[in-house]
């Protein structure tokens, strides 16, 4: 029989997932969002958009399964918005290629064969593209340590300090540092924002072939390899099996009702899926759906004060802000190329792969994901056809 209020240790585990899972990658999405042309106001509504959309995602899904099922923001398609070239449509071009993300993913719950060739994609090339994705990102920490090291070298260090003590919250202790070091440099006067609530500010949606295929294409491929289903893989692990078609059609109509408001993909959570699912969340399996629960409502909650979080990223010097979304993706580019490499009859088309996607190549007005993830079909079909 269900509970009629959370166990006290699962209130816990929610406060923490959400902690981890909102500061560990917000500057990520901003990151995304402000390459994709999204003005101040536009970027404090997409990353309150994002966050009340998996908040909700996430406590409606495991009301309704009492599945523990975490929801998340694409980080990894959040990247590939910051290394990929603004549709010439500007914001609402972006926000037209977030919509065909979003339908994508819906039509790969409910049609079975679209949801079976988005899993085809060889494990070794939808890493390799996102490894590609992520090099540029995370080569600013460094490029940042140089250029302004009065204010890259505290977050760095804090970082690598924390991580060594607790790998999850070495970002949040980074994104810390960070706003002591803005503060100090900018004063807590001009950083504290005028108005401490998000608005949400609606972008009427522009549609081109180009941004569909060239944004919204990748961003699908990239967070379905990625996010859901491993999302999936990890419930399974703990014995938890809800129907992955289902959930996909509901986190792709998360992303279509949110993306209006500038949230670029709304996805099934891995690492914090394994937070809400294991032991520590709660010792009874049957309970431990509260705790995905409680992480929606403290995402909510984060994704209400957005503003102030955009507020302090505008004072900061954008090499920095580059050095938190670079030191948040460093270890999830080292699985990514741990992964993409993993295979070695698969090796050659994996790093050519990663080598076209990491140049930002822009041909026909298709990105270098595109051509990455093409390419290196191609060089694995010659290679498996020569053997």
């Amino acid at each position: 029989m269900a509970r009629p209020f959370p166990p006290m240790q699962t209130v816990s585990t929610g406060l923490v997932v959400a902690i981890v899972g909102f500061f560990s990658s917000f500057p990520i999405v901003l990151q995304g969002l402000s390459a994709m042309g999204a003005s101040r106001a536009e970027a404090a509504s997409g990353l309150m958009s994002a966050a009340i959309a998996m908040g909700l995602a996430a406590i409606v899904l495991s009301l309704w399964y009492k599945v523990p099922i975490s929801v998340a923001w694409s980080t990894p398609g959040a990247a590939l918005l910051a290394v990929s070239a603004a549709p010439v449509e500007g914001f609402s071009g972006a926000i037209g290629a977030f919509l065909c993300a979003g339908a994508l993913t819906v039509l790969a719950g409910l049609w079975k064969p679209l949801g079976r060739l988005a899993a085809a994609i060889p494990t070794t090339l939808a890493q390799a593209m996102l490894a590609g994705v992520l090099l540029p990102l995370c080569l600013l920490p460094f490029k940042a340590a140089i250029e302004i090291p009065g204010q890259a070298l505290p977050v760095i260090a804090t970082w690598f300090i924390a991580g060594r003590i607790n790998r999850l919250f070495a970002v949040p202790a980074a994104v810390i540092a960070a706003a002591i070091v803005v503060t100090l440099s900018a004063g807590r006067a001009q950083v504290m924002p005028e108005h401490l609530i998000a608005a949400p500010v609606w972008t009427t949606p522009t549609f081109s072939v180009a941004s569909a295929i060239g944004i919204g294409v990748p961003l699908f491929i990239v967070t379905m390899a990625t996010q859901n289903i491993p999302g999936v893989a990890v419930m399974r692990s703990f014995g938890y099996t809800p129907a992955p078609g289902r959930l996909f059609s509901a986190v792709g109509g998360a992303s279509l009702l949110s993306a209006p408001f500038g949230a670029p993909a709304t996805c099934l959570a891995a690492i914090t899926a394994a937070m809400c699912s294991n032991e520590d969340s709660h010792p009874d399996p049957a309970q431990r759906y509260w705790s995905a629960i409680m992480g929606g409502v403290f995402y909510c909650l984060f994704g209400v004060f957005a503003v102030a979080i955009t507020g302090f990223a505008a004072h900061a010097d954008p090499l920095l802000m580059g050095t938190l979304a670079g030191v948040a993706l460093i270890g999830v580019m080292a699985n990514s190329m741990h992964a993409a490499l993993d295979v070695a009859a698969e090796r050659e088309a994996a790093i050519l792969t990663l080598a076209i996607t990491a140049s930002g190549i822009t041909v026909f007005g298709l990105g270098a994901a595109v051509w990455g993830l093409l390419a290196g079909g191609i060089a694995l079909l010659v290679a498996k056809r020569m053997r």
